[in-house]
C-alpha cells in the first residue's frame, strides 16, 4: 500500500468513532435491528429479502451495544478506506486527510452508520473493492487481485447490489484498461467472487429468485426510474452534503482525465444502473468515497490550497450529526421525521411492548399474536419474550404461521379493522399505539392499533398466503 500518513487520519477517524459512540445507544433499537437479530436466530443462506451475512452477524452480536459497535467499526473502515484510496491514487497527506473527512462528515455516511445493517457493510465492501481493485492494477500480480474478489464475495452475501459494482468496474477496465483483461487476475478475482457468493446464489435459484421481487417492490414504492431520477439528485447535491459537493466534483472532472478513468466509469455505470431499476439513492452512494478521494487528491496537490474545504468539511460533519443522529431530544428529532426518519425510528420500542403487554393479559391463555411488520414482531419477541408472535412480513412469513385454528387473536400494528376482517368475522379495537411528547414514528404515523380478532375464516394455513405481504 502507498504510503499514508497515518496519524492525522487516524485523528480524524477517532472524532467519527467518538461522536457515534456518544449517542449509539441514546435512543434505542431499530427495527431493522431486530430484524437481523431474529433473521440470524432461523439461519439459512438466504432469506427472502436480503442475503444471510447481516443476520448472521447480527445473531451473534445478540445485543444493541455489540451492534452499534459494529457498525461504528463499518464507519471508520470507510474513512480509513477512503483516505487510502486517495494515497493510492497519488494524494499527500493533505488529500488523504481531506478524503477521510469527507467521508466522516458526510451525511449519507454518518446516517448509515446510525445503526448495524446491511447499508453500511455495503458502504464499506464498496470502498474496500475499489481501493484493492486500484492496488491490483498497479501491482499486477494475481495474489493482489484474488483480494478484491473475496471482498466482493463477501460482500454479496451480505448485499446483491455488490454485483452492478464488479459490473460497473469491468466496463471501465474493458473502456480503459483492456489491457488487464488478457491477465488471469481480474478472471480469477471475479471467480472467487462467484465462489464466495455461491450458497446465497443457489439459495436464490432453489426458492425462485425472492430478491428480484423485493427489488421489483422497493422499485415501486420509490416511484420507479423517476423517483430514482429524483433520489440521485438528492443524493449528489443534499445527502452527500452541500458544503462539499465541490471536493466530489472536482473529483469526478480529474479521475475523467487521468489513469484512472476506469474508477469513474464505475461510478456512473452503478448510478445509471440503479436509477434505471428505480434503486434507492443510497444503492449508489459507495461511488462518493472514490469521488471524494479524487478530489481531495487534486486539492492536495494544489501548492497553496484553500483554507475554506477544511471548513467546508466541519460544516457538513455538524449538519449531518444533527440531521442523521439521535442528538437532540426525541420531541424535536419528531420534526425533522420529513429530512431522515431514522433517528426517531430507533425511539418507542420499549412503550410499544408495554401497551401490547398490558392488552395480552386480558387475552386468554396462549393467545397468538399477529403483527403487521417484522420490527413490531422483533420487538415484541427480544424485548417483551413473547414467545407466540408471528407476522407476515417478509421472511417472517416464510416462518410459517401457528398450527391449526386460533380462536381469539390479538392483532398489532398498521392494520386497519377493513384488513382483518378479511381474515376474521369479528374485529374489535382494544387501544391505539402512542407515545408521549407527540413523538412519530412509523407506528404513529400510520395509526398503529391494538385488536381482538375472533371468528377466523379458516385456519391459519388457509389464511397465510393471504396475510403474507413483501415490502
Amino acid at each position: 500500500m502507498r504510503n499514508v500518513g497515518w496519524r492525522p487520519v487516524l485523528i480524524v477517524a477517532a472524532i467519527a468513532a467518538v461522536v457515534h459512540l456518544a449517542v449509539a445507544l441514546r435512543y434505542g433499537w431499530h427495527r431493522d435491528e431486530l430484524y437481523y437479530v431474529t433473521s440470524g436466530q432461523h439461519p439459512a443462506f438466504g432469506y427472502i429479502d436480503q442475503p444471510p451475512l447481516t443476520p448472521l452477524l447480527a445473531a451473534l452480536a445478540g445485543n444493541l451495544f455489540v451492534l452499534r459497535i459494529l457498525a461504528i467499526a463499518a464507519q471508520v473502515g470507510c474513512v480509513l478506506l477512503t483516505a487510502m484510496l486517495a494515497a493510492e491514487l497519488g494524494g499527500n497527506r493533505r488529500a488523504q486527510v481531506l478524503a477521510a473527512g469527507c467521508i466522516a462528515a458526510c451525511p449519507v455516511f454518518v446516517g448509515a452508520s446510525l445503526l448495524f445493517g446491511t447499508t453500511v457493510l455495503d458502504q464499506v465492501v464498496w470502498i474496500a473493492v475499489f481501493l484493492t481493485t486500484a492496488r491490483a492494477l498497479r501491482i499486477g500480480t494475481v495474489k493482489a487481485w484474488l483480494v478484491p474478489g473475496l471482498i466482493a464475495g463477501v460482500g454479496m452475501e451480505n448485499k446483491d447490489t455488490v454485483a452492478v459494482l464488479l459490473a460497473g468496474i469491468g466496463i471501465g477496465l474493458l473502456l480503459y484498461r483492456r489491457d488487464v483483461l488478457r491477465t488471469r487476475g481480474p478472471w480469477l478475482a471475479a471467480s472467487l467472487a462467484l465462489l464466495v457468493a455461491l450458497p446465497n446464489i443457489v439459495w436464490d435459484f432453489a426458492n425462485g429468485w425472492p430478491e428480484f421481487e423485493m427489488a421489483a417492490v422497493l422499485s415501486h414504492r420509490t416511484g420507479g426510474t423517476l423517483g430514482s431520477v429524483v433520489q440521485l439528485v438528492v443524493l449528489a447535491l443534499l445527502i452527500a452534503g452541500p458544503p462539499i459537493v465541490g471536493i466530489w466534483v472536482l473529483g469526478a472532472r480529474w479521475l475523467a482525465k487521468g489513469e484512472y478513468r476506469w474508477l469513474l466509469v464505475a461510478a456512473i455505470v452503478t448510478a445509471v444502473v440503479f436509477t434505471l431499476a428505480g434503486g434507492k439513492s443510497y444503492y449508489t452512494a459507495p461511488v462518493l468515497a472514490p469521488l471524494f478521494a479524487a478530489g481531495a487528491t487534486r486539492i492536495g496537490s494544489y501548492e497553496k490550497p484553500s483554507k475554506g474545504w477544511p471548513r467546508a468539511i466541519v460544516v457538513s460533519g455538524v449538519v449531518a450529526i444533527f440531521l442523521t443522529l439521535p442528538i437532540l431530544p426525541p420531541s424535536v428529532q419528531t420534526h425533522l421525521r420529513a429530512v431522515d426518519p431514522e433517528p426517531v425510528e430507533t425511539y418507542g420500542w420499549p412503550e410499544f411492548v408495554d401497551q401490547v403487554a398490558q392488552a395480552e393479559k386480558a387475552m386468554p391463555p396462549d393467545t397468538p399474536i399477529f403483527t403487521s411488520n417484522y420490527g413490531e414482531a422483533g420487538a415484541l419477541t427480544m424485548l417483551g419474550g413473547f414467545q407466540n408472535v408471528y407476522s407476515g412480513h417478509n421472511a417472517y412469513g416464510d416462518w410459517g404461521p401457528p398450527p391449526g385454528t386460533s380462536p381469539t387473536v390479538l392483532c398489532v400494528g398498521e392494520f386497519t379493522a377493513d384488513d382483518l376482517k378479511r381474515a376474521w368475522g369479528y374485529v374489535g379495537v382494544i387501544k391505539q399505539i402512542s407515545l408521549p411528547d407527540g413523538i412519530q414514528n412509523e407506528e404513529i404515523v400510520n395509526h398503529a392499533t391494538i385488536y381482538r380478532c375472533q371468528q377466523p375464516r379458516g385456519t391459519w394455513a388457509r389464511m397465510w398466503p393471504e396475510l403474507r405481504h413483501l415490502d
